[in-house]
């Protein structure tokens, strides 16, 4: 570029640098508010009510099903998504596999530190938020794990046959989500959880319907391959995570019920459900604001 080109795009250089350092910002602000995160009180207990919502235009999956790796080795962190997510292989859960099928139980301690971590992400409706009154009737990103899932699954599909099957994710016939944490021997449990009887949502007034479902967030992007690094790239992350060395169990310290409880020397992660997972977003972007 000569100095009288220079010149002549500062204006427009300006701009493109102020969208690259936007997104360098956004790059290490973990939190996401499309998220709706429930509020726990100083009991680690909490309440609400949310709507799950129907696919939005384009899409046919009111879900997407993620994995992802989270733990510390003596290199640092690594935090990534697990290729897995789209069929394809993951040098952690191959490394994984190896130290299981090793037969010790140092190794196999060390694999379940490391495992996938399954997550959920649909689109819900705050129904009621006590706690945060302000996201009523808001439209939000709501990431959840196995155990709500399967809560879903079951209304689905019920066990019994004097029960109805509901589809949550339905306007008109599915159900509000009835959340309820509790802290249960340390951890945080969902087990008390529940759909309501079905019922239509604003009664079934379609112009509200059709103005809700527009705000609706794709869930695509969340299963897009450019969010998930190549195979030689997680390979040198996770070398360079572990320090080399691959049977180091790192910054990890127990388990429990096969699912790790991360560590830090600065601050523990949440404990969780032992099927969920831990919400390692807020945990990072709490390191930031120390």
């Amino acid at each position: 570029m000569s100095f009288k080109d220079l010149k002549k795009n500062s204006t427009s250089m300006a701009s493109k640098l102020q969208e690259e350092l936007e997104k360098s910002n956004k790059s290490n602000d973990y939190k996401d508010d499309r998220f709706w995160r429930p509020t726990l009180d100083s009991a680690s207990n909490g309440y609400a009510v949310i709507r799950f919502l129907p696919a939005v235009e384009g899409e046919d999956i009111p879900w997407v099903k993620l994995y992802s790796h989270a733990f510390k080795g003596k290199g640092g962190w690594f935090i990534h998504n697990c290729p897995t997510t789209l069929g394809e292989k993951c040098p952690v859960c191959e490394a994984n596999s190896e130290l299981w099928n090793s037969g010790t139980e140092s190794d196999k301690r060390i694999a379940r530190d490391r495992k996938r971590k399954l997550n959920y992400v649909s689109n819900i409706m705050v129904v009621e938020d006590p706690a945060a009154p302000q996201n009523k009737g808001k439209v939000f990103l709501f990431k959840y794990g196995k155990k709500i899932f399967e809560k879903i699954q079951e209304q689905m599909n019920p066990e019994f046959d004097d029960e109805t099957a509901v589809n949550p994710f339905d306007f008109w016939k599915g159900a509000n989500f009835k959340l309820k944490i509790r802290k249960v021997e340390g951890y945080v449990n969902y087990d008390k959880s529940e759909f309501s009887a079905a019922s239509e949502l604003f009664d079934g007034d379609d112009a509200k319907l059709e103005a809700l479902w527009k705000k609706q967030y794709s869930l695509k992007e969340f299963v897009n391959p450019k969010e998930f690094k190549s195979y030689a790239e997680l390979k040198t992350k996770l070398v360079d995570a572990l320090g080399g060395d691959l049977r180091s169990s790192g910054g990890n310290e127990e388990t429990v019920e096969d699912e790790p409880v991360v560590r830090s020397s600065r601050k523990p992660l949440p404990k969780t459900d032992p099927d969920e997972d831990v919400d390692v977003e807020s945990y990072l972007k709490a390191l930031g604001d120390e």
